[in-house]
């Protein structure tokens, strides 16, 4: 028996900059990009994970913060 072992960055979509990720799903792909990012610490795949991850939760939070201080 085999198995072919996937890396969830085999199946990133490239979401552009300006486009909205709601809280919840920036905390799941950022919790997965920080086991990859643990498992090629040092790399340059490494950096650019984290660069991605903070992209995603600094939008996340953005719009989070706006509805938050739209619907006070």
């Amino acid at each position: 028996m085999s198995a072919e072992i996937l890396k969830l960055s085999d199946y990133r979509i490239n979401d552009g900059v300006d486009s909205e990720i709601d809280l919840a799903t920036a905390v799941d792909v950022a919790i997965r990009d920080l086991r990859e990012i643990l498992m090629c610490w040092g790399s340059d795949t490494a950096r650019q994970r984290v660069e991605e991850c903070e992209s995603t939760l600094q939008r996340a939070y953005s719009g989070f913060v706006g509805v938050q201080t739209v619907s006070q």
